[in-house]
């Protein structure tokens, strides 16, 4: 089983980094959570066969991990691509997915359905509206969601915060563990799909340096994970491997060294620092 960071940035443009997205790798399978800026680029410079991506796991709606899914379902298909592509998220990834087939992109697809055959025909993408739970057991592999806190503090209207739902994923198979953080700061949520993972692939944006105003001290606070939890988080939960991505754009590597002093001070295995494309075996 092999994990790939095809991303670990985030919503600004970076030239060192595509948004975050990651990849598991499971013999003949592909299994994609989120769909960031730049992610078919990345699968196939990490050589993976985009006909063989088979499942996306969406742990929210902002842009930076929504942003290419209509590429990964567009150039799976044209790519070989046999049976349905099926994506799960957090409620409105249905009608998120029914509008990128049938609104945005339905011309496109009908153009090549019709006019190029030798795609075979429009392969369907089968979106599934998830809440925290267990999701799905393939016998060969499982996979449960839990709710986690981004931005859940924030003065938003309460409206939209009925409307929003993030997750992170616990995938279990070969005896092995593997939690998907999602975008967050420390919650119950975080703390249980972590708990004696032999991989937490955690956000982390800021070193503690760079929390250094009011607007970054909120963020830290309610939005996402910075240096200055995210080892309390890995220790607690007794994480057997770390690996950091959504960074903050940067033209240096110095925070990214604070970042590491900070996880450091409170977790002592091996960490991390994800680069675009790092492969770790699990």
């Amino acid at each position: 089983m092999e994990v790939i960071l095809l991303g670990t940035g985030g919503p600004r443009p970076d030239p060192r980094r595509m948004a975050t997205t990651t990849l598991i790798r499971l013999g003949d399978e592909n299994i994609l959570f989120d769909a960031g800026r730049g992610v078919v680029v990345q699968l196939s410079k990490a050589g993976v066969p985009l006909g063989a991506i088979n499942t996306v796991f969406l742990t929210h709606h902002h842009f930076d991990h929504i942003g290419d899914l209509y590429d990964v379902m567009l150039n799976s298909w044209m790519h070989g691509r046999k049976d349905a592509l099926r994506v799960y998220g957090p409620p409105d990834t249905e009608r998120l997915v029914n509008a990128l087939v049938t609104q945005v992109y339905d011309k496109d697809i009908a153009w090549r359905d019709q006019g190029e055959p030798t795609f075979g025909g429009w392969k369907p993408v089968v979106a599934t509206d998830i809440i925290p739970g267990p999701v799905l057991d393939t016998g060969r592999w499982k996979i449960s969601a839990e709710l986690v806190s981004h931005g859940d503090g924030l003065d938003m209207q309460p409206a939209f915060l009925a409307r929003w739902m993030c997750l992170g994923y616990r995938f279990e198979a070969d005896g092995k563990i593997i939690a998907i953080s999602g975008d967050t700061v420390p919650c119950p949520g975080l703390e249980r799909l972590a708990q004696g993972a032999d991989l937490l692939v955690q956000c982390c944006f800021l070193a503690t340096p760079e929390i250094n105003n009011e607007h970054l001290r909120r963020l830290a606070k309610f939005t996402i994970a910075c240096g200055d939890t995210v080892g309390k988080v890995a220790a607690k939960a007794g994480v057997k491997k770390l690996a950091l991505t959504h960074h903050r754009p940067r033209t240096d590597d110095a925070m990214l060294n604070a970042l590491l002093e900070d996880v450091r001070q409170d977790y002592s295995g091996p960490v991390v620092i994800g680069e675009d494309l790092t492969r770790i075996e699990v």
